[in-house]
């Protein structure tokens, strides 16, 4: 085996002589995972508060707007985030984003109506978006590769812990306290974070190379979704399909997708480096990450609104009955990323776990109305299992394909389009429960159950199809990572990334 493949990134950073050790290594990752718990943590914790959070506010319609922008902030930032890392480097940005994180959270549990929480949520999205972003960028400077496995279960921890503990804690505050305690709470969070992260990343090994900032391209992409997403929410709910306000807001989106095209083409340095895009490796990872991640964040949110509405269980209840879906992702994900580094074909393992979850997906479409609890219950665990043993793989191979000095940049392009497809994708999913209940000014979910039954609407039915959505969504996502080339998986990273870029 070639020497060189015993060694880390940061061992052949320009500047770097002496590789990281072991214990350096596992102290920047742990200030890296605490603040990586912080955005995971605030994404599990919310979906099991938000029918009460739309009780107490009065504003069921606008709902879903509370995860959407915040999705879509941190997408468009996502990009950013890494393009500044790449330039002032991944300590200062990754303060910066925890900082803002926290302003976010407090305007938050402050917000005195939906429109404020959502606009709130709009800034916690701009901190949140470089978090997970940064700290994979970290992880990816000072671990191969090859040898990130053997670091899966630092990993597993944070999302096992975010999984298991956010569905509960989010129920929890919401039904016996108060739903902004959800957001108080990463105050004590973010600062412990922020400590620690300004301690140990003066450790990271730096590598800077000067990028422009595309900020005209992320206006005319938050503009172009923002309309898009607003014609998914109001179409058959305030205005007619056919209607000339859809229609309007349909053609406005496309003109803006068109001009950020243009931008993209003509741009010195644009948003999402052309590339970075060209590569098909990340060309097809991106895709299956944005069509598989976007699917699963839109069942996080609509699943506690299912168990409340169609099967009577309490916030807290429904945050039990959603730890199956989300801690099972960590055992895929944990399974995947330590199987890629002993073998060959990494896909199979992803490609099986797909066919399962969409097989699996397709049991709660026929029969979800007749099924119990309990096998809902082991259908949503062996999804998340499925689902989970694609993640790693994405995320891997994207880093795996490009140079070094572009690491932050491909990092928060992968995020970006997984940010993207969830923002889309719970539009679409609240689109589905919105037009066909038909019970949109229903003042809470208990209001628009009870409204449903003396209309004859069956609330049973209309979930069946965000079933089938999903089972669409996780489809397209197999498909792409059908057409994703398995390139292989050298000991160091700036080896994988030369021999990607030199291919």
């Amino acid at each position: 085996m070639d020497t060189m493949d015993q060694s880390t990134p940061a061992q052949l950073q320009s500047g770097q002589s002496k590789a990281l050790s072991q214990t350096e290594i596992r102290t920047i990752i742990f200030g890296v995972l605490l603040a990586m718990f912080l955005a995971a943590l605030d994404q599990t914790i919310i979906a099991t508060a938000l029918p009460t959070i739309g009780r107490e506010l009065g504003d069921l319609e606008h709902l879903s707007w509370i995860v959407t922008v915040y999705l879509l902030t941190s997408t468009a930032v996502t990009p950013l985030y890494g393009k500044l890392s790449d330039s002032y480097g991944r300590r200062t940005i990754m303060l910066v984003g925890i900082v803002i994180f926290i302003l976010g959270s407090i305007a938050c549990a402050l917000a005195p109506s939906m429109f404020f929480l959502i606009l709130a949520r709009g800034l916690q999205g701009i901190g949140g978006g470089g978090l997970i972003a940064m700290g994979q960028t970290i992880i990816a400077d000072i671990v191969s590769p090859r040898e990130r496995g053997r670091y899966q279960a630092y990993f597993a921890s944070v999302f096992m812990s975010s999984s298991l503990l956010g569905p509960v804690l989010g129920g929890f505050f919401a039904e016996k306290m108060h739903w902004s305690v959800i957001f108080w709470i990463n105050l004590p969070l973010g600062f412990v974070a922020f400590l620690l992260a300004h301690r140990t990343l003066k450790k990271l090994p730096r590598h800077e190379r000067p990028h422009r900032l595309d900020l005209l391209g992320a206006a005319l992409l938050v503009s172009a979704t923002v309309v898009l997403l607003l014609a998914l929410s109001w179409g058959g709910i305030r205005y007619p399909w056919g209607s000339l306000p859809i229609l309007g807001l349909v053609a406005g989106s496309l003109i803006l997708w068109g001009l950020f095209a243009l931008r993209m083409r003509l741009a010195p340095e644009p948003l999402i480096p052309s590339g970075v895009l060209h590569n098909p490796v990340v060309r097809m990872g991106v895709l299956a990450a944005c069509f598989g991640m976007g699917t699963y964040i839109g069942l996080t949110i609509y699943l506690p609104v299912y168990f409340e509405t169609v099967r009577g269980l309490s916030a807290s209840l429904s945050g039990l009955a959603l730890i199956p879906l989300m801690a099972g992702t960590v055992v895929g994900a944990t399974l995947s990323g330590q199987t890629m580094a002993r073998v060959k074909h990494y896909k199979r393992l992803p490609t099986a776990g797909l066919m399962v979850a969409i097989s699996a997906m397709g049991v709660l479409f026929l029969y979800g109305e007749i099924l119990s609890i309990t096998a809902i219950e082991v259908m949503l665990g062996i999804i998340s299992i499925g689902l989970g043993t694609l993640l790693p793989v994405t995320m891997v191979t994207t880093q795996n394909a490009v140079a070094p000095h572009q690491m932050g940049t491909a990092t928060g392009t992968a995020n970006f389009f997984r940010s993207l497809g969830g923002a889309f994708i719970v539009a679409i999913f609240g689109a589905i429960v919105l037009s066909g209940s038909g019970l949109t000014g229903a003042a809470s979910f208990e209001a628009m159950g009870e409204a449903a039954l003396r209309s004859g609407i069956n609330l049973a039915d209309v979930f069946s199809y965000v079933f089938l959505a999903a089972m669409v969504g996780f489809g397209l996502a197999l498909a792409f990572l059908l057409a994703l080339k398995e390139l292989p998986l050298r000991g160091s990273a700036v080896k994988a990334a030369e021999a990607a870029v030199a291919d």
